[in-house]
């Protein structure tokens, strides 16, 4: 209970902030991007820059698309006019599961977008968390996307996560590695 106090006391007054406002990422091709995206995904294309700055000593040109996702936030991709700084700039051919960007989708949207990435071959993963089901695909540059359906009692869960959150985390700094969630099937 300590925890959860001084954990709220340490929140008191500070504003979080209210939606993601995009994710950035570079890309090699933003036709493919956009066929990626638009037509496979089904995020809509809402906006392209064309942009040229000086930005820390060099003379960027660079396109810049937003993709809306429902809450008015985006994914976002980078174009360089210039091979040499597109590839200095993106984080390579393939990311590591880790590194990955996750929105949060309902059954329906989960199960359509499955079905074109399959018709298109793209290759998908489901994995059941327990307090999340994710399809995870990778998009042409390697960036891992992640769609989650909550369970029907998510907040439930939440909830209790939010009690815990500080002890697990404090469990785990001090070496304790034993798993704390009990609602992800096994088998």
């Amino acid at each position: 209970m300590n925890a959860v106090v001084s954990e709220q006391n340490q929140n008191a007054g500070k504003k979080l902030p209210f939606r993601l406002h995009h994710h950035a990422y570079v890309v090699h091709d933003q036709g493919r991007t956009r066929h990626f995206y638009e037509d496979i995904i089904g995020l809509p294309l809402r906006a392209t820059w064309i942009e040229e700055t000086d930005f820390r000593g060099e003379h960027l040109v660079f396109s810049h698309t937003f993709y809306g996702i429902a809450d008015g936030g985006a994914l976002a991709f980078f174009n360089f006019a210039d091979p040499k700084i597109n590839a200095r700039f993106n984080c390579g051919p393939q990311q590591n599961l880790c590194y990955h960007i996750a929105l949060a989708v309902d059954e329906e949207t989960q199960e359509g977008i499955r079905a074109r990435c399959e018709a298109e071959g793209v290759t998908v993963m489901l994995l059941d968390h327990g307090y999340c089901k994710s399809l995870y695909v990778t998009d042409p540059d390697g960036l891992q996307v992640e769609f989650t359906v909550d369970p029907p009692d998510v907040d439930v869960i939440n909830a209790h996560q939010q009690k815990i959150a500080r002890k697990s985390l404090d469990a785990w700094q001090s070496g304790d590695t034993r798993p704390n969630n009990d609602i992800r099937p096994h088998g």
